[in-house]
């Protein structure tokens, strides 16, 4: 029977023939991902009985929703994690600094083609940008999965979007991922396995894919896939960790919903508050006043991200009394930012570049807004409070547009700056 990705990937990894939509299997996952998160699984881990993990290898841990730490309570946090990644024999640990979990992932060949990642952030379908079946899953799945290496998971229905034609300039997969969920809404893919097709997306770079495997946690996927073509093999080529065999859909699959995009008609959109599908064309919110970008996250926070910033930036200023904070996704990516002169002409417009991390994006520190401000931003949610501080409006934008609105003070378009 012909299978799309999902079910095609759980039936391999369940040693089974196929599998159909509905079904349970029992799976013995390739990487689990964990964060700040690390020590209160730990707490339920041993809760359960746990003294030494499963496997140690399976384990990718990475400090980066609180880094640097901003509290005595999140450097205890940090501390306990330390100490259990040592115990354990955790080789996999990234310590703060070295980026955005979801990044690192990619980064470090932790994420690879035909792979099953699981991870307990809502966020981990990310790494379906390598060809992977990645899922967020909770805290106590993954101490269970700790303990004895094993999940079951239920077979999603597939979804398949096909992008035909090509975005236009200045135009980016953000727009193109907005534009999606504000048609499909919150629930438009509720605990199905999204897969993306199409010449629109088979023309963007791996950093603007992962923003579509990322955004499609906020229209409820189970896990996002982008078909690994040459660039995803060459990308892969010296930092595969592992070996690995890419699974693809059969051509003639069966999906549950079947949907087409024309990439040429996506214009710059804007995610209003206080929901990600609230979503509206650039020109039916431009001039509206802001006092705070952020240029930063797993989902704009990489070099082409930072570079598209950095144009806009160029010789000009952040507007009189609002401010910009950039935060690049990884150390790699601060690095290469560094060496190509754009953190300077951050530094030079008046924004403020801070360490790899997730920063303001949940709210916990380096750019919490006050009561009553807006803030535009490149994150991936835009929930009241999410930011830290319910009395608050958040907007989502693609990079050229949040750092075109921190030098108007106002939601602006590039092109009219």
């Amino acid at each position: 029977m012909p299978q799309t990705f999902a079910e095609k990937i759980l039936a391999r990894k369940a040693q089974l023939p196929e599998t159909v939509p509905g079904q349970i299997v029992e799976i013995t996952p390739d990487v689990i991902l964990s964060h700040d998160n690390t020590a209160p699984i730990f707490g339920l881990f041993q809760r359960m009985g746990g003294v030494k993990v499963f496997n140690p290898e399976m384990h990718a841990v990475i400090l980066d929703h609180a880094t640097p730490a901003p509290s005595t309570k999140h450097a205890e946090n940090h501390r306990v994690i330390r100490d259990f990644v040592k115990e354990q024999g955790i080789n996999n640990f990234f310590d703060i600094g070295k980026g955005i979990c979801h990044q690192i992932l990619v980064e470090e060949g932790l994420a690879l083609p035909g792979e099953i990642i699981l991870g307990s952030d809502s966020h981990t379908s990310h790494a379906g940008v390598m060809g992977a079946f990645a899922a967020g899953i909770g805290r106590t799945e993954m101490a269970s999965i700790w303990a004895i290496g094993e999940i079951w998971l239920r077979v999603p229905e597939s979804m398949k979007i096909t992008v035909k034609n090509c975005l236009p300039v200045g135009v980016t997969s953000k727009d193109l991922a907005l534009y999606i969920i504000g048609d499909r809404k919150s629930d438009g893919a509720l605990y199905m396995s999204v897969e993306w097709h199409g010449e629109a997306v088979e023309a963007l770079p791996l950093s603007q894919r992962a923003t579509l495997t990322n955004l499609m946690a906020e229209m409820g996927a189970k896990n996002s896939y982008i078909p690994p073509d040459q660039r995803t093999l060459d990308y892969l080529q010296d930092r595969a960790r592992r070996e690995f065999t890419p699974v693809y859909p059969d051509e003639d699959a069966h999906y549950a919903l079947e949907l087409e995009y024309d990439a040429g008609t996506i214009e710059p959109m804007i995610a209003c508050p206080h929901t990600v599908d609230n979503v509206k064309p650039l020109s039916a919110v431009k001039g509206i006043s802001i006092d705070q970008a952020f240029l930063g996250t797993c989902t704009n926070g990489r070099l082409d991200d930072l570079a598209a910033a950095a144009e806009v930036l160029k010789g000009r200023k952040i507007a009189p009394g609002r401010r910009m904070i950039v935060i690049p996704a990884s150390e790699a990516v601060y690095l290469a930012a560094l060496q190509a002169g754009y953190l300077e002409t951050f530094l030079k417009a008046g924004a403020v570049v801070e360490s790899p991390g997730c920063g303001p994006c949940m709210g916990n520190h380096m750019g919490v807004p006050a009561v009553g401000e807006v803030s535009i931003s490149t994150a991936n949610r835009n929930f009241r409070g999410r930011m830290g501080t319910k009395e608050s409006d958040v907007y989502l934008a693609s990079p050229a547009v949040v750092a075109a609105s921190a030098v108007a003070g106002e939601i602006q378009h590039p092109r009219d700056l």
